[in-house]
């Protein structure tokens, strides 16, 4: 009996020898592959100067691990915004991962931009469709798409965005600023405490989104839930931008699971898609018996420009669809963003805001309505929301795939002239950091500084400009987020000198470092930003 305990004991010591060997050699095997892929990795980024590091920032682990100065980490580009180039010397860099992520170019450079960023048609990089999956919850949009997908979504959207919408923005927008004044009991008030000015603005772009976006008549205190129960289309808006997060990352199984949040979230989504269905089908049924002569909403817009196309032009209900939620989403998170973190600025700048006050003044008087003809004149304001823009851009990055072998040509550090060759493996990525590039002192004079003046000389619509990016995939809203940032601003500054709300002993430049400070997420926004306004004199 003993025997056979020993045989089963040496039986086991054997098995256990064998298992450990196994993992031992797995282990090295793995080692040995993250080496040569390693190897690799450099290679493909032609060993220019770089970071070298555990995971990818935006990988899974990248994103869970801190940026640490061992790891980059998913807030990297802001965080290191005013170091990261300037410690390998030159605006373009490599980063290769040792275990998780491709190796990858990072530059803060226009001409790298406008070498990646044009449509595909005869261009060597592509957006891998990686960069895309959290803008097609809903549908194929003009966001997303690529090449000649992209050329049709294009040709159809360009035409929503006209003059005639333009001027709807800013009726709308007046109207809906009076409309702010008033239900939000500031017209017997000298001085108007919020917390948070995103609660005012998110509202704004709301409302504005939904009005001239898509011909709803929202108003600024509608209840959440009709006279039936059921969840208001306004509401229903609000939730999926504020949840696209959750709609985009998180699995359809989970949102579905009996959570409070998740319930709303659902419930928002489904009232909605339903909304949109419908409107599709009415509007469309409405162009083809009347035309849409007197339309002045994006979305009908959309919808005659599509039928109006021949038949391998027109958008199908979901790319309809898909482009109005984008709508929503870019319409509404970063413009409220943008025109919260312009007040957060002007807010620590006392005469900063008194120039751009005495050019409204100027322009409009102390007794008339802004009129959308003003806006050209008003290029003071432009400049406080560009700058903003600037220090915050909200599409803070741009990816591009090589989808062949390629070359970059990439310009020499400041001071040195010329431009190095540097081959682009096929499936090689470039990343365009917008952070960097909008904080790059190649082409700003001291690029922390907030200084609208940098724009005052700027055409409203020159690539100067570049936050809203470049070339041909600029962003189709741009003149429908500085119309309804203009006139806003104009009516808010000329009627109320707005303040930092400051913590006890705390000093204008400690608010400004502790608000002025990024949230990053999807797109780049400004953390809370804690306001009065105090009503001026006439």
């Amino acid at each position: 009996m003993s025997s056979t305990y020993v045989n089963i004991f040496h039986s086991l010591e054997g098995s256990h020898l064998s298992i450990t060997h196994v993992a031992a050699t797995l282990f090295v095997l793995f080692l040995a592959s993250k080496a040569l892929s390693y190897r690799r990795g450099l290679q493909a980024v032609s060993y220019l100067p770089g970071f070298r590091v555990p995971f990818h920032p935006f990988s899974l682990p990248g994103i869970l691990t801190p940026t640490m100065w061992w790891n980059p980490g998913f807030y990297f580009l802001w965080s290191w915004r005013d170091s990261l180039y300037t410690r390998f010397g030159n605006d373009t860099i490599s980063l290769v991962p040792f275990f998780f992520g491709p190796p990858t170019f990072y530059t803060s450079n226009l001409d790298i931009v406008r070498q990646v960023a044009a449509s595909s048609g005869g261009k060597s990089f592509i957006k891998p469709k990686s960069a895309s999956q959290s803008l097609l919850p809903w549908g194929m949009n003009l966001a997303a798409a690529d090449g000649d997908v992209w050329r049709k979504h294009r040709r159809i959207m360009g035409p929503a965005f006209n003059n005639k919408l333009y001027e709807s923005v800013w009726a709308e927008t007046l109207d809906t600023y009076h409309e702010m004044v008033a239900e939000e009991g500031w017209t017997n008030k000298d001085r108007i405490s919020v917390s948070a000015v995103q609660n005012l603005t998110f509202k704004l772009a709301l409302l504005i989104i939904g009005k001239c976006g898509f011909g709803f008549s929202f108003t600024w205190s509608e209840p959440a839930r009709t006279s039936d129960g059921r969840m208001s289309v306004q509401e229903a808006l609000r939730i999926v931008g504020d949840t696209f997060m959750i709609v985009t990352f998180v699995p359809k199984w989970v949102q579905r699971l009996p959570f409070e949040k998740m319930k709303e979230c659902f419930e928002a989504q489904t009232e909605l898609r339903g909304f949109m269905r419908e409107q599709v089908a009415e509007r469309k049924a409405d162009i083809r018996a009347r035309g849409s002569a007197e339309a002045s909403d994006a979305f009908s817009m959309l919808v005659k420009a599509s039928e109006d196309e021949e038949g391998k032009y027109r958008l199908d209900d979901t790319e309809l669809i898909g482009n109005v939620y984008i709508m929503l989403f870019a319409g509404h998170e970063t413009t409220a963003h943008s025109i919260a973190s312009t007040l957060g600025f002007l807010s620590v700048s006392d005469k900063l805001q008194e120039e751009i006050y005495q050019q409204i003044i100027s322009v409009v008087g102390y007794e008339r309505d802004p009129v959308y003809d003003d806006y050209p004149k008003l290029n003071k304001v432009l400049a406080a929301f560009f700058e903003a823009l600037r220090m915050f851009p909200p599409g803070y990055i741009m990816i591009r795939e090589a989808f062949e072998d390629t070359i970059l040509q990439i310009p020499n550090p400041v001071g040195e002239e010329g431009s190095k060759t540097v081959p682009v493996p096929r499936g090689t990525q470039v990343l365009v950091d917008m952070i960097g590039t909008q904080h790059n002192p190649r082409y700003f004079e001291n690029p922390t500084e907030y200084r609208p003046s940098r724009w005052y000389d700027v055409a409203v619509e020159s690539e100067a400009f570049s936050a809203f990016s470049i070339g041909p995939r600029t962003c189709i809203g741009r003149k429908f987020a500085t119309t309804e940032a203009v006139c806003f601003l104009t009516a808010l500054l000329r009627d109320y000198k707005v303040e930092p709300t400051l913590r006890a002993k705390e000093t204008r430049a400690e608010w400004r470092a502790r608000v002025l400070d990024a949230r990053l997420m999807l797109t780049l926004g400004v953390k809370e930003v804690p306001v009065t306004f105090v009503r001026r004199q006439k």
